[in-house]
């Protein structure tokens, strides 16, 4: 027998949220807080730009590509399951980063990680819709995604600045430390999903789904756009480091992680863009914003350490903004297979973070920031020539999107 949909106020409620809000920032936290020690991989390690950065593209990789086997395997476990296997492996392996003796070894683990980290992300929304009252459901979600934005920016700032004092052996192990105790509270927390049995998706259906949403004229730019904003964003802040630790700035290593504090004003931004979208139309918006995004790379070539903060933060505001904004459209759009469109959508989103933050690594050894701007910068161009595209193709007919049919959900 279905036991009721958890409701505002309740204690499961409470529950949830709070284990859902520690699930997103360990996830993310432990996702992105290898990013400001890069430069610091780079040294201990006697490896370039492009070399160091795989520390965190073979993660965001291997995340990208675990993504849409991971929700297969939640019909097969139970989401809840996954969802906390996903995270005490993470923490278990972040554990094990401390003591790695040789390069592969720390590569081996990280890679490792994103298949891991994939659980959550691949199922929480899922989860949230199945199990939360439709009064309680927009608090749960937005409350999740406040929980991926401040763990991506307190994994930066805490094992930056900890590194840069202790050690990265220190910094990265306490942080590790850190979420295995949030991910006993989310086993502990979470409560039984409502439906213990799952009817698992067949692969022809799946891959029917994930066709489906090729065949759309906006899904495909849609995913282009995932793939470069991400990508360029990445590639910004993957290096911004390494320059700023450079003379004319010598910034120290705590003083570079707190600069990913910007992050705050692109979670701010990704709220009135969107209420902004909502007025004048996804169309008319995004383009600027991703204007706004290539804006912030092109002021970080002036050599000047506010100015470089600055552009940072006008790149970071664009780019929440664009991609708040184009998650919503990949929804909105989908007609058949609403959550293999918004995987596809997620899987070019972390590949361009890989792929082109990767790139951007051999372009700093090669060029300096110029190379790094060249891709970041490229990308933003490229991502506006998409946004452009974007304008002129029709709209749904309304409703723009259609229920699935109750035997596939």
């Amino acid at each position: 027998m279905t036991s009721p949909a958890i409701r505002r106020g309740t204690p499961a409620f409470i529950r949830a949220n709070v284990a859902f809000f520690l699930s997103a920032f360990s996830v993310f936290a432990s996702l992105y807080s290898v990013q400001p020690l890069l430069p610091m991989f780079a040294q201990y390690w006697v490896r370039d730009a492009g070399t160091a950065s795989l520390a965190l593209s073979a993660t965001t990789a291997t995340m990208a590509l675990a993504l849409i086997p991971a929700s297969l395997l939640a019909d097969r476990l139970g989401r809840r399951t996954l969802i906390v296997s996903a995270l005490l492996l993470t923490a278990i392996l972040g554990c094990l980063l401390p003591f790695t003796q040789v390069w592969w070894q720390l590569i081996t683990l990280r890679t490792l990680m994103g298949i891991s980290l994939a659980g959550v992300p691949a199922v929480a929304m899922v989860y949230l819709s199945e199990e939360m009252d439709a009064d309680a459901l927009g608090y749960s979600m937005g409350l999740y995604i406040g929980g991926t934005a401040l763990g991506g920016m307190a994994g930066r700032v805490i094992s930056g600045i900890l590194s840069d004092f202790l050690g990265w052996r220190v910094g990265t192990g306490v942080l590790a430390g850190l979420i295995l105790v949030a991910a006993i509270a989310v086993a502990v927390l979470l409560p039984q999903p409502r439906q213990l049995l799952r009817d698992p998706i067949r692969l022809g259906e799946l891959w029917r789904r994930c066709l489906a949403s090729f065949s759309d004229a906006a899904l495909p730019w849609l995913f282009a756009s995932s793939f470069l904003l991400m990508g360029g964003f990445v590639t910004l802040y993957n290096y911004a480091g390494f320059r700023l630790a450079l003379p004319p700035f010598a910034l120290s290593h705590s003083a570079v992680a707190a600069i990913f504090l910007v992050y705050m004003l692109g979670s701010a931004s990704s709220t009135w863009a969107g209420a902004l979208s909502q007025r004048l139309g996804r169309r008319k918006v995004f383009w600027a914003l991703v204007a706004m995004q290539g804006l912030g790379v092109a002021i970080t070539a002036v050599p000047s350490t506010p100015i470089v903060i600055a552009g940072l933060a006008v790149a970071t505001m664009g780019f929440f903004a664009a991609h708040g904004i184009a998650s919503a459209w990949v929804t909105r759009r989908a007609r058949i297979g609403k959550a293999q469109a918004s995987a596809i959508y997620l899987v070019a989103y972390y590949l361009g973070a890989s792929i082109l933050g990767t790139l951007g690594g051999f372009a700093w050894t090669a060029w300096g920031w110029p190379g790094v701007m060249l891709v970041s910068g490229g990308a933003a161009f490229l991502a506006l020539l998409v946004a452009i595209r974007l304008v002129f193709i029709a709209p749904l007919s309304m409703p723009e999107s259609t229920p699935e049919p109750t035997s596939m959900d």
